[in-house]
């Protein structure tokens, strides 16, 4: 009995996903935003350096505390004392519930032997209330970077940014850059009602400004480097600049890498992790790249 316009707005209203009751944390001037630690002290207590000197009022963690690297509960400390903001990744979720694997996502059965011998080590090594403090964490946040919104009616407006752990739609959904579309990116960001998202996950950072003029981020890691050769790591900036604009940026993160290795060793960790670390190209994990992102690597 509907015309074809009411029929469609109908049709709308009824797909239409329910409002995120995700509280927003902010206003911000400026953010520090990174993801997968993966047990690497090191380079998290080099970030909180940087973060401090670039002025950031906050600090967001994307999840995955532990994997790949030694004495996961060495971090643990580090992110209470520095009031990191932290949500919860496949690694917190799967140790909190004590899952006998990290539900990482991965298909191939040469990437979940690594992930197997990863997370058994880090599982064994965190201790019970590590776990239930990870069990606490939520699955996402949402941050407002620039002016309070009602704040100066005539004024520049603040941007409300969705941080997620793969994607806003799923915890263990690999973003990567060759392989996520424009209007995807701006389906997410209708369906999440947001100025733009930031995730972490794939381990591969990418930044991109959408047509609408929404932000969207791969965060990468700092647990492990970029696969481009490279022993720095990736983490992401984001201000709020003059007349209200929004910048993100990717930074890098240089930090004793040659620290981390020896630890690895010692804990006698798989010397393909040592390897990457060392070098900058992955060695594991590497089935689950698109032919783009596989290609710009070594192996």
């Amino acid at each position: 009995r509907l015309d074809e316009d009411a029929r469609h707005a109908a049709v709308s209203r009824f797909l239409a996903r329910p409002l995120d009751p995700t509280p927003v944390e902010g206003p911000f001037r400026k953010v520090a935003v990174f993801g997968g630690v993966y047990s690497n002290h090191f380079a998290l207590t080099a970030l909180l350096a940087e973060a401090r000197r670039e002025g950031c009022e906050a600090i967001y963690c994307l999840g995955d505390l532990g994997g790949f690297g030694p004495n996961p509960e060495k971090c643990w400390p580090i992110l209470l004392r520095n009031d990191v903001r932290c949500l919860q990744g496949n690694y917190e979720q799967s140790l909190a519930s004590g899952r006998e694997d990290c539900n990482c996502g991965y298909t191939d059965p040469r990437d979940n032997h690594f992930a197997t011998l990863s997370y058994r080590y880090t599982a064994e090594r965190c201790s019970p209330e590590f776990k239930a403090w990870m069990g606490k964490l939520p699955e996402r946040r949402r941050i407002l970077v620039g002016p309070q919104v009602g704040e100066d009616p005539y004024g520049p407006r603040g941007h409300e940014l969705l941080l997620a752990h793969g994607s806003p739609r799923k915890t263990n959904e690999f973003l990567f850059d060759s392989a996520t579309s424009d209007a995807a990116l701006e389906r997410l960001c209708d369906q999440e009602r947001c100025e733009g998202f930031l995730v972490t996950h794939s381990g591969l950072p990418w930044s991109r400004t959408l047509p609408s003029g929404r932000q969207v981020l791969n965060v990468g890691v700092i647990g492990r480097p970029a696969n481009d050769g490279s022993t720095s790591v990736r983490w992401a900036v984001v201000s709020s600049e003059e007349a209200g604009a929004l910048r993100a940026r990717l930074q890098i993160l240089a930090y004793d890498h040659e620290a981390l290795a020896r630890e690895m060793r010692a804990e006698r960790l798989p010397e393909e992790f040592v390897k990457t670390t060392l070098t900058g190209w992955w060695t594991t994990c590497l089935e689950i790249l698109p032919a783009k992102e596989r290609a710009a690597g070594r192996f």
